[in-house]
């Protein structure tokens, strides 16, 4: 199968620099195994840049069959260049182009990116989620709100812009940060102090849920993982434990209220919830990445490794169900 894998990494290929960079990039190095895994699994591969000229490239490599059915398909390892909703850029030109694509759709990821829209989504199908609040002034009440806080951007990930505030004064100096520095809305939520829990998931119908990932902040003060962490830049890592230390019940709890996190933000294929437990043991779902990183280091690979999966065989089953989605087929076991 013609398989063509999208990333953005000369983000030079627009018409206007216009809005918010996009600060995600994956490494080269990290698609190249993607296209090795590929490769592996029997597929013809194409690198192609998530840009404007992305469905030239496309039409090129995977042409429209006399039946006008798609003769290919794109593994999305895009994060978008710039403006609002990045992620949703280049799943919606391929919708657009009739053309096939691993991963969820411009509306999933547009949920998952309003951190507000899918707390309200997670919240209304029964599944806990930290008491919030949305601020745009330094000046608005926070309620019933219980320091501490944290506060991060409502449309940004991997962390960025996240801050957790002790008092009024902090929090004003927080909020005021997210909305010079980002121009939107700033999220509040009270902070959960416990074992952060993270759950990948793999499939559709019938979601795979991976080994539960626990993050442990040893000694360390700042007991977060922040941007820093998710991009191996902290000076004091964040040790992962797969598979996490938490009792069989617990991990069952985790499991059902991260697939049905999955559901509710409508993301499709593969994604990673992330959790805290509380000291009574009661789990509250904190966000949902509806674009899990799948470098070699990452805690969605080495969830998976766990589970027992090869790197080759995880790509090619993102693959195999995406596949199954698109074209109504059953994925192979």
């Amino acid at each position: 199968m013609k398989v063509a894998v999208v990333w953005n990494h000369d983000h030079g290929g627009v018409i206007n620099e216009f809005g918010q960079h996009s600060p995600e990039e994956y490494s080269r190095e990290a698609v190249e195994s993607v296209l090795l895994a590929l490769n592996e699994g029997g597929h013809d591969t194409l690198l192609c840049e998530g840009d404007k000229g992305m469905l030239a490239s496309l039409e090129g490599f995977m042409p429209c069959d006399p039946q006008a059915r798609p003769s290919g398909m794109v593994f999305n390892m895009a994060y978008g260049i710039q403006g609002e909703c990045r992620y949703t850029h280049v799943p919606a030109m391929l919708e657009m182009a009739g053309v096939p694509y691993t991963g969820s759709s411009p509306l999933g990821h547009g949920i998952a990116l309003d951190k507000v829209i899918a707390k309200r989504l997670i919240r209304d199908c029964g599944v806990p989620t930290p008491k919030f609040r949305v601020m745009r002034r330094e000046t608005e009440n926070v309620g019933d709100l219980r320091f501490p806080l944290v506060v991060k951007p409502r449309h940004e990930s991997t962390s960025l812009g996240l801050q957790l505030v002790h008092d009024p004064a902090q929090l004003r100096d927080a909020v005021e940060k997210v909305v010079a520095q980002y121009a939107q809305d700033a999220l509040v939520e009270e902070y959960i102090e416990g074992q952060e829990i993270w759950v990948g998931l793999l499939g559709n119908g019938q979601v795979e849920a991976l080994p539960l990932l626990e993050q442990d902040f040893g000694s360390r003060e700042e007991r977060m993982v922040t941007w820093e962490d998710k991009y191996g830049l902290a000076t004091r890592k964040v040790r992962m434990i797969c598979p996490a230390q938490v009792d069989s019940k617990l991990a069952t709890t985790l499991r059902e209220a991260s697939v049905a996190a999955f559901r509710a933000c409508l993301c499709r294929d593969y994604a990673r919830v992330e959790l805290r437990i509380d000291n009574r043991g009661q789990p509250f779902v904190l966000e949902i990445n509806s674009m899990a990183t799948l470098g070699m280091e990452s805690s969605y690979v080495r969830a998976a490794t766990m589970a027992g999966y090869s790197f080759s065989s995880l790509i090619n089953r993102i693959l195999d169900v995406a596949r199954a989605r698109s074209f109504g087929i059953s994925p192979p076991q």
